[in-house]
């Protein structure tokens, strides 16, 4: 059994959450679809997220597996992770499945931007499994309700990436074709440091006005450098990396803590594991995506670990960055 034996019954998995997500939303008003369903130690839960988790334990049960696997997926009992079958053993299982239902909740609640549904599988190595491990991922865009189209992608560790446009009008899919920005400056392009919630984003935003004025001089009257797009979603990042939209983005949250606790509060919300699950498509396509070090991203597949990550859509961004963000986290005592 390998991990891409588990393409096919996962797309088919992604088409029914896409496809019942979009008809919940619309169904229901904007008020209903952003309650809080749950608040409780991990992230907040919407009543969007509760029509995605529906069914994905079952879905996996169901399925004729030649040996068990391990599910990792937000709305899952047990800290969010189940053995299936039920009397299965970890230690028995072929993989471990990591899994963000909905990615991008709040902006599609809001009907602002597409979610995204995330999965990657990696063969079983016991709590040391990380996402580098991981040898088949698939990405499926939840589109807003006024959008017709909406994108597949998949991946086979070494084998590649591929995509698919799927218009929901008329039930059909074409191929599409998907690569990184090959520009070798982010000059005129979207670059940017992730900055969603309140807390210390002036000093997120620092770090970024340090880094952009490094790579491209100081501001000149009437023009813009470069842009930036605060897309609330880790795999909605990712895709607009791999697909030539953007040309670097870092999400460091996770190393603001001790500034945050200097204020005398908590660090917010961060990305988690399961938000970067499907990291393997962006790097089958030569999307660069690293820690903070510069290292291969290599977080537990679990549901709490924060991470820390960066993108650079070719090797030219990464030089012509990567000194620059580092000395930057160097001289705040960051890294």
């Amino acid at each position: 059994m390998r991990a891409a034996d588990l393409l096919e019954p996962i797309r088919r998995l992604h088409e029914r959450i896409r496809d019942s997500v979009v008809s919940a939303l619309e169904r229901s008003d904007l008020e209903e679809m952003s309650r809080v369903a749950k608040d409780g130690d991990g992230d907040t839960i919407y009543a969007v997220d509760r029509v995605s988790e529906e069914g994905i334990r079952d879905f996996f049960s169901e399925l004729p597996l030649e040996k068990p696997v391990i599910l990792v997926a937000e709305g899952l009992e047990n800290h969010g992770r189940a053995v299936i079958p039920d009397d299965a053993s970890e230690e028995d299982a072929a993989f471990r499945i990591l899994m963000d239902p909905i990615d991008g909740t709040r902006g599609l609640m809001y009907q602002k931007r597409s979610a995204w549904i995330l999965t990657g599988v990696a063969p079983n190595r016991g709590p040391e499994t990380t996402l580098a491990d991981i040898e088949l991922a698939v990405q499926t865009e939840i589109p807003l309700v006024k959008q017709h189209l909406s994108d597949t992608l998949w991946a086979v560790a070494g084998e590649g990436a591929r995509a698919e446009r799927h218009d929901r009008l008329k039930g059909e899919s074409r191929p599409l074709s998907l690569s990184p920005s090959r520009a070798r400056s982010i000059e005129h392009g979207f670059a940017m440091i992730s900055r969603f919630f309140p807390g210390v984003r002036e000093e997120l935003a620092a770090i970024d006005e340090e880094i952009v004025r490094g790579a491209l001089g100081p501001p000149r009257e009437g023009k813009a450098q470069c842009f930036e797009d605060q897309y609330i979603s880790s795999g909605g990042q990712l895709y607009e990396l791999l697909s030539g939209h953007d040309r670097f983005v870092a999400d460091l949250r996770p190393l603001l803590s001790p500034v945050a606790a200097t204020r005398g509060f908590p660090l917010g919300i961060c990305a988690h594991p399961y938000d970067l699950a499907t990291e393997l498509i962006a790097r089958e396509l030569g999307v660069l995506v690293t820690d903070e070090r510069g290292r291969r991203l290599s977080c537990p597949l679990d549901l709490e670990s924060n991470v820390v990550w960066v993108g650079y859509a070719n090797e030219a961004i990464r030089e012509q960055i990567e000194p620059l963000l580092r000395e930057a986290l160097i001289r705040r005592g960051l890294l």
